[in-house]
């Protein structure tokens, strides 16, 4: 069932950090009923199956023409019913359709309006278009990834969209829907990923006040400026991923290196960080990947075998923990966290656009003679192509 059974959430179709949150939000239990367009989404990318759109897993899809008032009345209708309502449109299209957050919660006074937006419902480049690199490179986030003398290096989409996006959407909709439940009242919750990006900061930010974190880029701790947290490349290729920071995890280290009792430089001697880099680095080349994973075994050391994502799932503690399954011959994550009482699962594979439309309808009132005249005049539909 997952911790979030009972709860019924609307998510108004997009691309990035609002599909891969109603993708938690369906994998805890929630019912997620997704409003696609009728026309196909542009992705920025190469046409896929639904099969493959892991993202998309858990939810009931319904294709409404929101440009017309009697697509509009029914997502009014939906959200009348539900806990929240996402969306990821720029600031002002929700109004622009009808749906702004006073007639949603005139119609819902409980209900939650969650709104993902890069820069936030104001300020100067609020209606301003971009992706996770662009929200990233203002949160100071961007500049602090990548190497001593190279430029800074993307982290995927993962600290903008996805960390500084979805995860402070889930956070401000679950918060939200508490303070609900006490007293009765909604309200709009401007999640933007250069806040949320900016937020997962913090401690650099103090680290930086501190004057700990003064280098340039590619000379700090975390770095990979410290040689004892970095990745290393092994005898055959592959890379190793240090990261023994303590004292303790440091000598573990050392010692399953082979360097305990030779002439070192001092774990944080800034000066000679070069040199004890280099004598880590000629260890580690001198092996292969599986011998240091043979030899830190068992230990403290802080070491890993840097995985490839078609080796994640054989590793025998990932396998353990089943953290990736295969599905329809899609290796994807599995659900997480995981919860004692309330066990959450992996939702069910995506569907479609507008697989589930007269259902959706029907459980929210529609006859179906109602149903048949809207889809009759294209109010409703399934997306061609899909």
């Amino acid at each position: 069932m997952g911790p979030l059974a009972g709860i019924t959430i609307i998510e108004l179709a997009g691309i990035g950090p609002v599909p891969f949150a109603c993708m938690w939000f369906a994998d805890m239990g929630a019912t997620v009923i997704r409003v696609d367009r009728q026309e196909p989404t542009d992705l920025g990318l190469p046409s896929r199956g639904v099969r493959f759109d892991v993202v998309g897993r858990g939810r009931q899809s319904i294709a409404l023409d929101l440009k017309s008032t009697e697509g509009q009345a029914i997502v009014r209708r939906l959200a009348s019913h539900a806990d929240a309502l996402v969306e990821g449109f720029r600031p002002g299209v929700l109004e622009r359709l009808g749906l702004g957050p006073d007639q949603l919660l005139a119609d819902n006074p409980k209900l939650v309006v969650g709104r993902m937006t890069g820069f936030g419902q104001a300020g100067p480049l609020a209606s301003t278009a971009g992706h996770d690199i662009n929200y990233i490179a203002l949160s100071g986030a961007l500049h602090a990834i990548g190497r001593k003398g190279a430029a800074p290096v993307p982290p995927l989409n993962l600290v903008g969209d996805y960390g500084g996006g979805s995860m402070f959407l889930i956070a401000g909709v679950l918060a939200a829907l508490l303070q609900a439940k006490t007293s009765g009242k909604g309200q709009v919750v401007d999640a933007a990923m250069v806040d949320g990006a900016t937020y997962l900061m913090a401690m650099f930010y103090g680290l930086h006040a501190e004057g700990i974190w003064s280098g340039p880029r590619g000379g700090n701790v975390l770095d990979t400026g410290a040689p004892w947290y970095d990745v290393y490349e092994t005898q055959d290729g592959q890379w190793l991923a240090v990261g023994a920071i303590e004292g303790r995890f440091y000598k573990a280290l050392i010692d399953g290196l082979g360097l305990a009792g030779e002439d070192l430089p001092k774990q944080h001697d800034r000066k000679r960080w070069p040199e004890l880099r280099e004598r880590i680095g000629s260890a580690i080349k001198s092996k292969t990947l599986a011998a240091w994973v043979e030899i830190f075994d068992g230990t403290d050391a802080c070491v890993a075998p840097v995985l490839a994502m078609a080796d994640v799932a054989t590793h025998p503690h990932m396998a353990a923990r089943a953290t990736v399954v295969t599905r329809d011959g899609i290796a994807q994550p599995s659900a997480a966290p995981r919860f004692s009482a309330t066990p959450a699962e992996m939702a069910k594979p995506t569907v479609a656009a507008g697989a589930d439309t007269d259902a959706v309808l029907k459980r929210a009132g529609y006859s179906a003679a109602e149903i048949s005249d809207l889809r009759a005049r294209r109010i409703v539909g399934a997306q061609a192509g899909r």
